[in-house]
């Protein structure tokens, strides 16, 4: 009985020094999902507690550019992270053109903005529509990213670089 029991504690202890190593062949290695981004048209970016998703203009392309005085609508989501400070977007800029800024823009704790196309934020379930529409005043393009400045009331600013995307519509 003696031999027997030193067989079981030899294999008991076998296993758990095999387990203890494959469990340990993972460690320290960096995931395949751990850097991926969301499989959306825009860009994102974060100030305090505050995190823009999906930040882009949409806007069908004609010809090589779309050129001064197009009216372009800016697409993106605001959420507050925060479980408790309301916060509020007072402003957008940038250096292609004037940011037109229709609706509320309070962002309560623990919700989001949702900032569509006119007409586009009913379609996503937002309570008040909001819109932000874009004036241009140099020529832009698609492949190309652009400077925009929000300006948060309490998180203050953050500038992200925006995309031009595709419209719902087809190309001409």
């Amino acid at each position: 009985m003696n031999r027997l029991t030193n067989r079981l504690v030899a294999a008991s202890a076998g296993l758990a020094a095999c387990g203890l190593i494959l469990t340990g062949c993972g460690s320290g290695q960096i995931s395949q999902t751990a850097d991926q981004e969301a499989a959306v048209n825009g860009m994102s970016a974060g100030v305090k507690n505050i995190a823009l998703r999906n930040v882009h203009l949409q806007a069908v392309q004609s010809g090589d550019f779309l050129q001064p005085g197009k009216v372009v609508p800016l697409v993106f989501v605001a959420a507050n992270n925060s479980p408790d400070v309301d916060d509020k977007l007072v402003g957008i800029t940038s250096d292609v053109g004037t940011v037109a800024f229709a609706g509320d823009g309070s962002i309560p704790a623990g919700r989001a903005l949702v900032v569509a196309a006119k007409g586009g934020a009913e379609e996503m379930g937002s309570a008040t529509p909001v819109s932000a529409e874009v004036t241009l005043s140099k020529p832009i393009t698609n492949g190309l990213s652009y400077n925009f400045t929000f300006n948060f009331e309490k998180a203050g600013q953050t500038t992200i670089a925006v995309p031009l995307s595709a419209g719902e519509g087809t190309r001409d």
